[in-house]
């Protein structure tokens, strides 16, 4: 390789013809070494801008004398694509907001709901009903379990699930249809 063409001491606008002289001799290899690596001619355009702004930057690294200008000017382009492609995998993957693509979380309102519609209505089972949604549905056990825990016979729990499900439904039907508003204990006496 023949010797540099730009001058060796800076001075004032020696820098820009310092940058232009790199671009010029060295610029091709450069972009065609980093399109190879990026896959993608605007990255590698990118890559060879950002690595002419760190040689004008560094640019007693051009004017040295030591180690080959083009190695230093592609060791610059590969740091600088690594250091994208590791952002890059840091970073979870962006997703356009649409409303084809719903958000990564759903709202979790319609479940503390339907969590509180149930409490409300198990609150209003006796307590021997209650105690046997409670095995079977919640802690998801068998009826020989559920008999076993409560201390009554098997027959018994299928009975009490039975007729615990059957006042559920009785209580979220209730639940739907509109109700009279309640008066105060006091006002009731006093219109009866």
């Amino acid at each position: 390789m023949a010797g540099p063409r730009w001058p060796r001491n800076r001075r004032g606008s020696t820098d820009e013809a310092l940058i232009r002289a790199v671009y010029e001799e060295h610029g091709n290899a450069l972009l065609a070494y980093a399109t190879r690596l990026t896959g993608d001619r605007a990255t590698a355009e990118d890559v060879v801008q950002e690595t002419l702004i760190r040689a004008w930057r560094h640019s007693e690294a051009l004017v040295n004398g030591k180690g080959s200008v083009r190695g230093w000017l592609l060791t610059v382009a590969r740091n600088i694509i690594t250091d994208r492609y590791r952002a890059k995998a840091a970073r979870p993957a962006e997703v356009a907001e649409s409303p084809a693509t719903p958000p990564v979380e759903e709202d979790h309102a319609d479940s503390v709901v339907d969590t509180m519609t149930v409490l409300g209505a198990l609150d209003r089972l006796s307590p021997e009903h209650r105690d046997v949604l409670t095995e079977l549905y919640y802690r998801e056990r068998s009826v020989t379990e559920a008999a076993d825990t409560l201390g009554i016979p098997p027959g018994t729990v299928k009975s009490r699930s039975h007729y615990a499900l059957k006042a559920l439904r009785e209580t979220f039907r209730e639940g739907n249809r509109p109700s009279a508003p309640q008066q105060p204990a006091g006002l009731r006496e006093v219109v009866a």
